[in-house]
């Protein structure tokens, strides 16, 4: 202990410098962009889409993803700073989500809604329940809203009824909205359409550890069972990359890099062991959390940034920086260095950050950039914001780290 104190203190005016520039990202640039220019005032909460290039698409559809995403960001937001206009923000967005993405008939929530707030998209996305369920499970814990909570705890319900697989065992990506099966399982159009993966484990077990945190202590042996699949199932022995794609038995049908998801499941993992508070499955973790981390560094870049994804036999790399995969890198690396006095963890965060000052973040307008170019373009063809665009993995990196930081100080 007094070797980990030393460290932090030989690093205080760094640390102390970084927590200042992700709290002015958070409060100057990220939060600020929705709440002057995303909300609906004349239908109810907010528009679904705006384009890269600014225009705003008052009649898209509405993703429950991108209200989840809200939900979950100005409730943490409001635990951590305690703006009323955050609390605001996240009460209009449970109030609205309880109106109009919620399930009256089956339970759990619509995939999508239109613009007047009409069920669109019915299927039942394992995925979108548990991105509900960590919305409301955040809001609870901001406000301690016995709705909120109620709602958490029925969404893990839902998933564990519906989504878990008896025979061999993990979580099944999605069924109709009666929960009846469904041909087409796939997240997005970009995915491949088999019955489990690792993205939509990752975000079960992120939002049952939330629960967890709020209280509830239901989720805790779902949460022990998932992280023996990740180390078990999902990640791939040789390469310790995480496998993306899984028949129903587990049979694996993708050789896909994930560098982004990699190094965000390290440290989800990792933070997963230490609520559960188990220290043999903690013991069991850690280890596995550095080796994905490192494995993970196969996306760095010569300029600090982290590329998306390859191949491993280099036939195929997609080498946009995209404003997700920064943000987790950071909060990831930070982790190694928090929890494991790895000071080189330290120097990649940072390099990661500022790499995002330089070229993702949006001073004009607000917000990220969806990614920057191989060829150092800014991407305006994908969303600034919409269906996946959300203030989550940015305004979450700022989030872990000024509550990190607050902590090691």
């Amino acid at each position: 202990m007094p070797a980990k104190r030393h460290l932090f203190l030989s690093n205080e005016t760094l640390l102390r410098t970084l927590c200042r520039e992700v709290h002015e990202c958070l409060t100057q640039n990220i939060l600020p962009f929705w709440l002057n220019n995303m909300l609906d005032t004349r239908r109810g909460g907010w528009y679904g889409r705006m384009t890269g290039k600014g225009l705003m698409e008052g009649d898209a559809p509405r993703g429950a993803i991108l209200y989840a995403r809200l939900l979950w960001t100005f409730s943490a937001a409001y635990r951590l700073l305690h703006d009323i206009a955050c609390l605001e923000a996240a009460r209009l967005t449970k109030d609205y989500i309880l109106a109009h993405f919620m399930d009256r008939e089956h339970g759990g929530t619509f995939w999508s809604v239109t613009a007047d707030g009409q069920p669109l998209d019915t299927k039942k996305q394992f995925y979108a329940q548990g991105f509900m369920l960590y919305g409301f499970s955040e809001y609870a814990r901001a406000t301690g809203d016995e709705e909120a909570l109620q709602m958490a705890a029925h969404l893990f319900d839902i998933i564990e009824h519906h989504a878990w697989n008896k025979e061999y065992g993990g979580y099944i990506e999605a069924c109709q909205r009666d929960w009846r099966p469904i041909a087409d399982m796939r997240l997005s159009a970009k995915d491949e359409n088999y019955p489990k993966s690792q993205n939509t484990h990752l975000h079960i077990i992120e939002p049952y550890t939330n629960l967890l945190k709020a209280g509830i202590d239901a989720p805790a042996p779902a949460i022990e069972r998932l992280i023996s699949l990740f180390t078990d199932r999902i990640l791939n022995p040789e390469s310790h990359h995480l496998d993306l794609f899984f028949d129903m038995d587990w049979t694996r049908r993708s050789t896909t890099e994930s560098y982004g998801h990699d190094i965000e499941c390290s440290w989800l993992l990792h933070e997963a062991a230490l609520v559960l508070g188990d220290k043999a499955v903690l013991n069991k973790v850690e280890p596995i959390v550095r080796e994905v981390a490192l494995a993970s560094e196969k996306g760095l870049q010569p300029d600090g940034s982290m590329i998306y994804e390859g191949e491993p036999d280099g036939s195929h790399f997609d080498r946009d920086r995209h404003w997700w995969v920064q943000a987790e890198a950071v909060v990831g690396f930070f982790n190694l260095y928090q929890h494991f006095d790895d000071e080189k963890a330290l120097y990649k965060a940072l390099r990661l950050w500022r790499y995002i000052k330089d070229r993702l973040i949006d001073y004009e307008h607000g917000e990220w950039y969806w990614s920057i170019r191989e060829d150092g373009r800014v991407n305006l063809d994908d969303d600034h914001a919409g269906f996946w665009k959300c203030p989550y993995h940015n305004g979450r990196m700022c989030l872990e780290l000024i509550e990190r930081i607050r902590t090691m100080l």
